[in-house]
């Protein structure tokens, strides 16, 4: 699915199961040692999409640590992303001199609990959310709301390194295109003279899940 919303020059893999016999670096390995077998299945898969993308683009295997807040860390002239959710782990990889900064997210096609909407939405994105709904109920509004600010964040904070809400983007989603833009509501990073004030993204529900995916071209 995740190669549906990026396509060249980005290279992006998906699995919607855990195959056996994925090998970790030991470095990765001393990092997830101590980890349940959920979060274990889930890094060790996203690693292996993560490689196998980065293979596409002509890298060799290489570990891939977390970074600070948890972000995997990317070989010298690469951007990435990487997601999971029961039932789905995807990766997307692309160079730096041709991609600013790549986002990701996957969720299940489902609402989301009894307050996540609320938590996560500010007043025009809460405005919007009647005529999303309206649109159809095949998808999930609130949790495509969800996925499309993480994929935010994850573009976001590559490039910015600070931390951003949930409260300091306002994302409209087009329930006819497949596409959506946030707006971000905080100062923005500078990236070559230019300043990211807001991303557009593509998403797609599918298979049981909602997908998100932002790709900035560089400049």
């Amino acid at each position: 699915m995740i190669r549906d919303l990026l396509g060249p020059p980005m290279a992006a893999v998906d699995l919607f199961d855990d195959p056996d016999g994925v090998m970790l670096f030991p470095e990765e390995e001393e990092h997830i040692a101590r980890a349940v077998d959920k979060r274990r299945k889930e890094f060790t898969t996203g690693r292996h999409c993560a490689r196998t993308a980065l293979a596409e683009l002509g890298f060799p295997p290489v570990p891939l640590l977390p970074g600070p807040k948890r972000e995997p860390t990317w070989p010298e002239g690469v951007v990435g992303s990487i997601t999971h959710c029961k039932g789905y782990r995807a990766a997307a990889v692309g160079r730096k001199s041709e991609v600013w900064t790549v986002g990701i997210d996957a969720e299940p096609n489902e609402p989301t609990p009894d307050g996540v909407l609320e938590a996560i939405a500010v007043p025009g994105e809460l405005a919007r959310m009647g005529e999303l709904r309206a649109a159809g109920d095949k998808v999930a509004w609130d949790r495509l709301l969800f996925s499309a600010k993480e994929a935010v964040y994850k573009a976001w904070f590559p490039l910015a390194r600070t931390w951003l809400g949930f409260e300091d983007a306002e994302v409209a989603i087009n329930p006819d295109d497949g596409t959506f833009t946030a707006r971000i509501l905080v100062e923005p990073p500078v990236v070559d003279g230019v300043a990211l004030d807001g991303f557009t993204g593509r998403w797609l529900a599918r298979e049981g899940f909602v997908v998100t995916a932002i790709a900035v071209p560089a400049r």
